[in-house]
């Protein structure tokens, strides 16, 4: 009996922890203008200036739209007109070591200056398009993909 409570339980630490991390934000809306919005779990929420962004939203915009974020560690991503950027992974724990930020342009275009993330461990550090991926080590650049979403 024992045995199963221990089962049990560490299942529940394991599935909340899980849960809760994709229940923090990774960042907030820092500039907005024209029409957009973020798209969580295929619902689109409200997009307005310090609107917290998690992993997994998608940031979309329209024909007279722009965003930019700002990452807890600092990165800067902004979106341009007729664009959508997925945030698939966010992971800023210094201290346990624990690094990662991962992103996919579907359609339009992008620019991302660097954060703390990719100076203290670039290697996990990635933008994903359709038809390439760009591993950061720690710069800045600017992206443009063609064509409809995903």
């Amino acid at each position: 009996m024992r045995i199963v409570a221990a089962i049990v339980t560490a299942f529940i630490l394991f599935y909340s922890h899980i849960a809760s991390a994709s229940d923090t934000p990774v960042g907030s809306i820092k500039t907005l203008k024209g029409k957009a919005a973020i798209i969580r779990g295929g619902v689109a929420v409200e997009c307005r200036i310090g609107s917290r962004v998690f992993r997994d939203d998608h940031l979309k915009t329209w024909s007279d739209g722009t965003i930019s974020m700002v990452f807890k560690d600092d990165t800067l991503l902004s979106i341009g007109p007729d664009s959508e950027v997925v945030i698939n992974e966010f992971l800023y724990s210094p201290a346990e070591g624990k690094l990662s930020l991962i992103t996919r342009l579907l359609k339009g275009t992008s620019a991302y200056l660097s954060g703390i993330i990719a100076k203290l461990s670039p290697g996990p550090v990635r933008f994903e398009t359709p038809v390439a991926m760009v591993g950061i080590r720690g710069t800045k650049f600017a992206v443009s993909v063609e064509g409809e979403s995903e």
